[in-house]
């Protein structure tokens, strides 16, 4: 089922990082966020990009960076509970953007 604009604003919130407690702001690029910018880690949330479909819901460990065209440096995620991965694009402008010190110190896959 498609995901309607206004239910998409609605999901684009604010959260505690689960892995460092960080304060992480909504996005304010027209993207969600869904990792922290402080230390990376996120959730397991999405079977598909966007669909919060996922009843894993584990924490997922950054593990590396890749690069896709029209999409630019993306932090990869692996799911503690099941493995699942998933590459995410990085927050480079607006309300607390990822930290690239953080960023530089993963391996390109």
């Amino acid at each position: 089922m498609a995901r309607t604009a206004r239910s998409r604003r609605a999901e684009n919130t604010g959260f505690v990082c689960v892995h460092c407690a960080a304060a992480v702001p909504a996005n304010t690029d027209g993207h969600y966020r869904n990792h922290c910018p402080v230390c990376l880690w996120s959730l397991h949330v999405d079977d598909l990009p966007g669909d919060r479909a996922s009843e894993c819901r584990a924490p997922m460990q950054p593990v590396g960076l890749v690069e896709k065209s029209g999409k630019g440096w993306q932090v990869v995620h692996r799911c503690t509970a099941c493995g699942h991965r998933q590459p995410n694009r990085l927050v480079r402008e607006g309300d607390g953007p990822d930290d690239l010190d953080v960023v530089l110190r993963l391996p390109w896959l």
